[in-house]
């Protein structure tokens, strides 16, 4: 059953009590990368493999996220500055104990590619934090098989 959770701001991805950064180097121009993060929500599972159902909702400033293992979350776009930032939180959740919500990706050029920054950021009961922390090196691998999976795709 979702619950709602906390609206936050721009300002929780660096106020979580958890935090989780990964950062990965992508070929692809950041253009090329915003778009597909924030124009082609759909597509997110042809690149992430934890996300398997992604669409816009409403006018676009929200989205419906469905996760491998059953999350369902309903997220509101916080930030789209393109080519720069894109930030979203999560509404309303399936998943227990989560009280606060966030992502953030954050691209820089670099040479003729992207470095790309993910920030994951959440509160919730002490229980829900320390799996979270737990599943860090998981998120971890996730994130680095995204982008690559991404840059592939962008490259063809």
């Amino acid at each position: 059953m979702a619950h709602q959770l906390r609206a936050v701001g721009l300002d929780f991805i660096e106020v979580a009590p958890v935090r989780m950064v990964f950062a990965r180097q992508m070929s692809a121009a950041p253009e090329a990368v915003y778009r597909a993060l924030a124009d082609d929500v759909p597509g997110w599972p042809e690149w992430f493999s934890a996300v398997t159902f992604a669409r816009p909702t409403g006018d676009g400033s929200t989205r419906e996220i469905h996760l491998r293992g059953g999350g369902r979350f309903q997220e509101t776009i916080i930030a789209a500055k393109a080519p720069e930032v894109y930030a979203y939180r999560v509404d309303s959740a399936n998943t227990p104990g989560v009280h606060a919500f966030a992502e953030e990706w954050r691209l820089t050029p670099s040479g003729t590619g992207t470095h790309v920054r993910w920030t994951f950021a959440i509160d919730g009961t002490a229980p829900l934090r320390l799996v979270a922390k737990l599943g860090r090196a998981g998120l971890g691998r996730a994130f680095r098989g995204a982008v690559a999976s991404l840059d592939r795709r962008l490259a063809a």
